[in-house]
């Protein structure tokens, strides 16, 4: 495996649980990674200084995790040309809507990978896939992961007919 790694910003400790979703499939493919909290809004310097320095620190991809106004994916993505997966969080005022639509709705040329509302998995699993273009090794832990997982869903239509 090389020694790429994947960043993952929260926007306050209140995203942490999303975030720990994403470590667990990072940590179960052996991908190193380093968690992070970094406001767009109250540490705008500090985003500013990891995203222009996150190539140089070895990142390969970062995932950005953050609620309601949700700025952090697209501000980061405005610094860095590695890629961003946008992580929307639901809220109590509108849902994760507000999230999802501050992530998606990039403009062109600073785009932002965004998957489900509390999608931290998916984002690890992104970045994995982002990460295995270049790495064997990897590339065959997700081919197994996926094998696995079509082999559980085999195991569960079984149990079905026996029961």
């Amino acid at each position: 495996m090389s020694d790429l790694r994947v960043a993952i910003l929260i926007g306050s400790k209140s995203d942490l649980q999303i975030a720990e979703k994403a470590i667990a499939v990072l940590e179960n493919l052996g991908i190193a990674h380093e968690l992070r909290i970094i406001s767009a809004h109250r540490t705008p310097e500090k985003a500013r200084i990891f995203a222009e320095s996150a190539r140089a620190n070895n990142f390969a991809a970062i995932i950005a995790i953050a609620g309601k106004a949700a700025h952090l994916a697209g501000s980061i993505a405005a610094l860095t040309s590695l890629p961003v997966i946008g992580v929307p969080v639901k809220s109590d005022d509108l849902g994760g809507m507000d999230a999802l639509l501050s992530t998606v709705q990039m403009p062109p040329g600073i785009p932002v990978a965004t998957v489900a509302i509390n999608g931290g998995e998916n984002a690890a699993w992104l970045a994995a896939e982002i990460l295995a273009v270049r790495d064997e090794t990897l590339c065959e832990k997700l081919r197994l992961a996926r094998e696995n997982m079509r082999a559980k869903i085999s195991e569960q239509e079984a149990s079905l007919n026996h029961d």
